[in-house]
């Protein structure tokens, strides 16, 4: 696989059909045009693409420039990858790519948004890139043409991306996988209740009030199927997520780690409150 940088028209115009085809877009107010993506590379942007040995585009990742705080960092808007190229760690090789490309640019944060109820996301920003995440935007997009979406809200989690954090370095090179990341922060109390329906796991309650240093939230992995087959489950879920991650935030707390756990279809993310130097 060749990744490369994308600078011409064509190439921007195999991104943009990219796009519709990986997020199933029917609007065109959702698609990222070529005037924005051209302009945008012009002026600080990043745009990666990922090809296969057919010379065909197979993903790509798109930031552009902006300011946090008066300081300059780059916004990930996307990153995408055709079905057929997927488990195969293209999604995190991209990434890092874009980060060799930020910190030339002398850039040491990267942000973005990503649904927080998509498991397999979490797992990789969390797990592999050693993202912080202490924000939480409700329906943020407004409503979306894509298939994927299925009319649920569009809450997002803003991942903060600190490109030369130690605990990032020890992410990407693979130095902090179980059991060292999982040694007694799986025994920490668990925000939410959850039940089982068949191959569903259910929420079954919350507790906004507690004070422990460290916390578990659990999701569902699989929850793009969910929006399909069972979407006022995947509604429940939205809400109830909702209330937890905006409530403990708001009380200081904020999440840096998610554990995945393929045999049971469902994760964990652990909360931390922020004077918690540890999980700093």
């Amino acid at each position: 696989m060749q990744i490369r940088d994308l600078t011409t028209l064509d190439e921007c115009r195999r991104v943009v059909e990219l796009e519709k085809t990986i997020w199933g877009y029917t609007d065109s107010d959702d698609v990222v045009g070529v005037p924005i993506l051209v302009v945008t590379i012009k002026r600080g942007g990043i745009l990666l693409g990922a090809f296969d040995d057919r010379g065909a585009m197979v993903g790509f990742v798109y930031s552009l420039p902006g300011l946090k705080d008066g300081r300059p960092m780059q916004w990930s808007h996307m990153l995408g990858v055709l079905p057929e190229a997927r488990d195969t760690g293209l999604g995190a090789t991209l990434k890092l790519a874009q980060r060799r490309r930020a910190l030339a640019l002398g850039i040491d944060l990267v942000e973005w948004t990503y649904d927080p109820l998509q498991a397999l996301n979490a797992h990789l920003n969390f797990a592999k890139l050693g993202v912080v995440v202490s924000e939480y935007e409700e329906n943020i997009y407004g409503e979306s043409s894509s298939t994927l979406h299925r009319g649920n809200p569009t809450d997002r989690f803003v991942a903060q991306w600190w490109l030369r954090k130690a605990h990032v370095e020890r992410r990407i090179a693979g130095k902090t996988g179980p059991p060292a990341r999982t040694n007694g922060v799986l025994d920490s109390p668990q925000v939410n209740e959850v039940t089982r329906q068949g191959e569903w796991l259910l929420p079954a309650g919350h507790d906004l009030e507690r004070t422990q240093r460290r916390l578990l939230v659990e999701i569902p992995a699989g929850f793009g199927e969910m929006l399909t087959r069972e979407p006022e489950l995947a509604q429940r879920w939205r809400l109830a997520t909702r209330e937890i991650f905006t409530r403990y935030f708001a009380r200081g707390y904020r999440a840096v780690d998610f554990f995945l756990d393929n045999r049971s279809r469902a994760g964990r993310y652990l909360l931390a409150h922020a004077d918690d130097a540890e999980m700093a």
